[in-house]
């Protein structure tokens, strides 16, 4: 499950798991901190409370296109979360890590190149290598 910001395109809220539950998702939602959040008509979504800011279930991709990028990127440089077939990481605390990893090398690449556009970086010199 992710939540983006659309105006930086940094992802919020990352967590993967094997279900969308009531649970997850609210302390997604009470983690970030945005003022409006825009969501498919799944009916989990609408089941949540939102406290910092309103929430608006679209039948169309028109708001959700931000997440579904997200997304594209993760199954993109993620290897684990092609949808090939599937073989897939089935420990998730691995699968946690990783997806936490990239995530924070997205979202510095996303303000660098957002704070210096004629400067623009790409993952892997936001990737943090340990010898």
């Amino acid at each position: 499950m992710t939540i983006v910001d659309r105006q930086t395109r940094c992802f919020l809220a990352i967590e993967p798991v094997w279900q969308r539950t009531r649970e997850t998702a609210q302390q997604m939602v009470d983690a970030t901190p945005a003022e409006q959040y825009y969501s498919d008509q799944f009916p989990l979504y609408d089941s949540l409370t939102y406290r910092r800011g309103y929430h608006l279930s679209l039948a169309d991709k028109s708001e959700t296109y931000s997440v579904e990028g997200g997304n594209a990127e993760l199954r993109h440089y993620l290897t684990r979360l092609v949808r090939k077939s599937r073989c897939f990481s089935r420990c998730l605390a691995w699968l946690n890590r990783h997806v936490k990893a990239f995530a924070h090398a997205w979202n510095q690449r996303q303000l660098h190149n957002r704070a210096r556009p004629f400067d623009k970086k790409h993952m892997i010199d936001f990737i943090c290598l340990q010898s």
